[in-house]
């Protein structure tokens, strides 16, 4: 990822460090490197490169990930276009946004 931002500080990304086992899923997960490791554990590294699409939070095991898919979901608009249905940015239970 080279620098894009969907909207500057709009985000909802959240991350409990204290939380955080270090297991780096949330780096892998993410589509746009998001997230780092810095000491053993996940930090934020470009918060506003955050499309909201929920990979990082499904995939965290131990909860220390909360995001609201929503503002910057740019999966559900495309899927809803596709589809030709309403856009969605719901990414959860029975959704297939992520």
């Amino acid at each position: 990822m080279n620098g894009f931002v969907y909207l500057t500080d709009v985000v909802t990304l959240e991350l409990d460090a204290a939380k955080c086992n270090g297991c780096r899923m949330c780096v892998v997960v993410c589509p746009h490197n998001v997230f780092g490791i810095e000491a053993k554990k996940a930090v934020i590294l470009h918060r506003d490169f955050c499309m909201e699409c929920g990979a990082c939070a499904k995939n965290c095991s131990e909860g220390a990930i909360t995001v609201k898919s929503g503002v910057g979901c740019a999966a559900g608009i495309i899927n809803g276009l596709l589809r030709g249905t309403e856009p969605t940015c719901d990414c959860g239970e029975g959704s297939n946004c992520c």
